[in-house]
């Protein structure tokens, strides 16, 4: 189970901690993963720049970073990240365009309200008056990287690339599927920079899963 959405091997250490222990967990899991010829294939290679180090906020959804994922597979998806407690959101969308960008935030304003800045990089559909009026009806501030750097907006690029890795290594079911079973592994995974769980942070509770039901 900790190994069906194949997260790797610090992942699956930290999400099997949180739940149950067993003599020579760490090992198990870790030669689990030296075996998955999937886990193996879609190894990243180490990033040749220096992500931008964003400050960590101290308020829940205050500073939204966004991006998109190149298409991946024939399929666009938006990757959408909250600073604070690192809640991943990642949308199929049919286009790399301003109205694609608006319909998702607008979904998530909903439920978790306003943010107080978005930061993005300089794409087209960032930088078009449709998306910056959007911005602006809202009071949201709207924040673009550097031209031409857009590794600058670190806390996006790294879900982007997580998020396909993610995504090559699940191939079985449908992506809808695919998609729930990452974004809740990703949810409940306590993070290396917080110590805890997304959830726990935006939520302050810990969401329910199929291992609950071990206890």
């Amino acid at each position: 189970m900790l190994h069906d959405a194949h997260p790797g091997i610090v992942h699956m250490k930290s999400l099997g901690r949180s739940y149950a222990w067993w003599p020579g967990m760490d090992l198990a899991i870790e030669q689990t993963v030296k075996s998955c010829e999937t886990c193996q294939r879609t190894r990243h290679a180490p990033p040749t720049a220096q992500l931008h180090p964003w400050e960590w906020t101290t308020e829940k959804w205050p500073r939204l970073h966004v991006d998109f994922a190149d298409p991946f597979q024939g399929k666009t998806f938006l990757i959408i990240v909250d600073s604070h407690s690192k809640w991943l959101e990642v949308a199929m969308v049919s286009s790399m365009s301003s109205s694609a960008v608006i319909r998702t935030v607008r979904l998530l304003f909903a439920t978790h309200g306003l943010p107080d800045v978005i930061v993005s990089d300089n794409g087209a559909a960032f930088t078009l008056e449709e998306f910056k009026e959007f911005a602006r009806r809202n009071g949201v501030r709207a924040v673009t990287t550097a031209p031409y750097h857009p590794r600058s907006n670190g806390q996006a690029e790294r879900m982007v690339q997580t998020t396909k890795e993610a995504l090559s290594r699940i191939t079985i079911g449908d992506w809808q599927t695919c998609l729930a079973r990452f974004l809740l592994s990703q949810h409940v995974t306590p993070n290396s920079a917080t110590g805890k769980s997304p959830a726990e942070l935006l939520m302050n509770r810990r969401l329910t899963t199929a291992f609950d039901r071990l206890h």
